[in-house]
């Protein structure tokens, strides 16, 4: 046996490596939270992933990007609705994107609270009821009531003037007068909203009601709100897209960005894999082989649930003072 070759298969000869060490945060001293989070860069994993989408963000928000905002339903469900009224209300998005629960849970949430319940709450118990469950959120069913009188009375109101599901949307955030809505400061601040699945969910339904029992000739145009959709990424100088979640909303936005060429800024934070080929699963390297982010585009995706890390995401890139 030749010891020696068997000795250097094992330590085999290493090349210098030049990057950051890993290293965490050392917790001496009084506690510093932003400085927790700074330390992420070098802690490896999907935390260092987290720091790279909040550089990739501060560029972004620096260039004055043009920026698309695009979240699934459960988002608004939860308390994210916050953090997304925040960055509407500031003014640092230019275009929402998101799925029809997106859009009426937060008008029902003007009608009343979500509470908090538990995973394993039986459903056949809740049914009997009336209490609706969105993971261990809960809903009452006369939320809903309330929802469908108020999507009614705007439609009877404006119905001549409203063509394609953003307008709807627009009459619908017009109307509520509400702060804690992300609809109400899209309606203030001129924040476009693209909803490409108005019909599914209670809005859909409360639409089917409409145009059977009250206006057979009502419809709405969602090929003109594509239309209007796709070409707002044309000729911007730049632009940025933050999608938190997966399916219709993502690949909407960035199908919209292919028409100028790709994203110049992307970050994606999902928890869903790629090994079954789909877009939802896709890393942003997929999405620059369509051409949809461009060529020398920066973009991070991270693995995780966007509840736990998108306050402070928003919180770091966005509201922390340089």
């Amino acid at each position: 046996m030749n010891k020696i070759k068997v000795y250097n298969n094992i330590f085999k000869k290493s090349k210098r490596i030049k990057s950051p060490p890993i290293k965490g945060y050392s917790f001496d001293g009084k506690t510093d939270y932003s400085k927790i989070l700074d330390s992420y860069l070098t802690t490896g994993g999907q935390a260092t992933n987290f720091a790279k989408a909040i550089k990739i963000l501060k560029q972004m928000k620096k260039e004055n990007s043009f920026v698309y905002l695009g979240y699934t339903s459960n988002m608004v469900t939860t308390g994210i609705r916050e953090t997304i009224k925040a960055l509407v209300k500031n003014k640092f998005v230019n275009y929402l994107i998101t799925s029809a629960g997106g859009i009426e849970e937060d008008f029902i949430k003007c009608f009343g609270n979500f509470k908090l319940g538990d995973f394993n709450l039986k459903g056949k118990e809740l049914r009997k009821k009336g209490i609706n469950r969105a993971g261990n959120i809960l809903i009452e069913n006369s939320l809903y009531k309330k929802f469908e009188k108020f999507v009614f009375s705007v439609l009877e109101k404006y119905e001549k003037e409203i063509k394609t599901p953003s307008e709807l949307i627009y009459f619908l955030a017009k109307k509520i007068n509400n702060k804690d809505s992300i609809y109400y400061w899209a309606y203030k601040n001129k924040v476009k909203v693209y909803c490409p699945a108005i019909m599914d969910g209670s809005l859909g339904d409360i639409l089917y009601f409409y145009k059977n029992y009250k206006n057979k000739n009502f419809f709405l145009d969602i090929l003109k709100d594509t239309e209007e959709f796709n070409n707002s990424s044309i000729g911007k100088a730049k632009t940025g897209i933050i999608i938190i979640g997966e399916g219709i909303i993502k690949h909407s936005i960035c199908n919209c960005n292919l028409y100028r060429g790709g994203a110049d800024y992307a970050v994606y934070i999902n928890s869903q894999q790629e090994f079954d080929c789909s877009d939802s699963g896709a890393r942003p390297d997929e999405a620059v082989s369509w051409g949809k982010i461009a060529l020398d585009g920066k973009s991070i995706k991270i693995f995780a649930d966007a509840t736990l890390i998108f306050p402070l995401i928003v919180a770091k890139a966005f509201f922390e003072k340089e």
